[in-house]
């Protein structure tokens, strides 16, 4: 990410020992949590979680370690290597910097991640088992191994020629996508716990859906895609007539935009 150093969110020797997808979660939580107001302190700790998830975790630390095993022999893979590696190391880490002793956990579903994330800590706090959570996720994957992973399933758009035009999801013309890094968080709170401390709240989770479509995979199936929608509108009592915004996934992938186009006009019918 240009222009982005993590010694502005973490102290140097820390940032050292994280992944870079781990220092981008880092930096989204300090800056969630100050926006939020939230403070977390040893009276509330244990109920204030973390989820943040990734989808593939740290593929930086995987390459460089590799190559130290290749070059220079096992005594150089570095001992932090496996902590640095897995994937439910950003919601670790955060704990760690914020105190937060609550739930703790990773979810790991490819594009799904923070979105999952989302929806499993809406849960956590609807059950009880936390007032607030620390939720999103995380990514650092652009890497000689992973792209090329991605250029083999013809998954990456070859405009090179122009790339202000590459991703264009849903045009006829679209050939495939252009990898981003970076990571969001949210503060998740009960909400009468926000409004009796005066919280800032931008929006309210009001349901949450989830499916399997069972079917390939890297291909979807327009069923599958359309129950998670028809999921979420059930769970928050809505119907699809109330629904003004639509957050396409949208990948401007050949196969991948006519199921999503599909899946949205078997979910919201008419309305859609």
């Amino acid at each position: 990410m240009k222009g982005f150093d993590p010694c502005d969110y973490v102290d140097p020797k820390r940032a050292r020992r994280m992944d870079t997808f781990v220092q981008y979660a880092a930096a989204a939580t300090k800056m969630a949590v100050e926006d939020s107001g939230l403070d977390i302190n040893d009276e509330n700790a244990p109920r204030v979680g973390v989820l943040i998830g990734s989808g593939i975790g740290g593929v930086e630390t995987w390459e460089t370690q590799h190559e130290n095993l290749l070059n220079d022999g096992p005594r150089r893979v570095s001992p932090l290597f496996v902590p640095m590696l897995i994937a439910n190391m950003a919601s670790g880490m955060v704990a760690i910097l914020t105190g937060a002793k609550g739930p703790n956990m990773a979810v790991v579903t490819a594009c799904a991640t923070a979105c999952h994330s989302i929806g499993e800590a809406w849960h956590m706090i609807r059950r009880g088992d936390a007032d607030a959570m620390l939720a999103g996720g995380a990514e650092a994957a652009i890497r000689p191994l992973s792209c090329a992973g991605f250029c083999s399933m013809k998954a990456f758009s070859t405009r090179n020629d122009d790339p202000e035009h590459a991703s264009r999801p849903f045009d006829k013309d679209r050939d495939g996508f252009v990898m981003g890094e970076g990571s969001g968080v949210m503060v998740l709170e009960e909400l009468e716990q926000a409004k009796s401390r005066g919280a800032k709240i931008y929006a309210e989770i009001v349901g949450y859906g989830l499916s399997a479509d069972a079917y390939d995979m890297v291909v979807i199936s327009a069923e599958g895609a359309a129950r998670s929608m028809t999921g979420a509108l059930a769970s928050a009592g809505l119907k699809a007539e109330d629904i003004d915004y639509i957050n396409a996934h949208g990948t401007s992938t050949v196969i991948g935009d006519p199921g999503e186009v599909t899946a949205i006009k078997m979910a919201l019918g008419d309305h859609a």
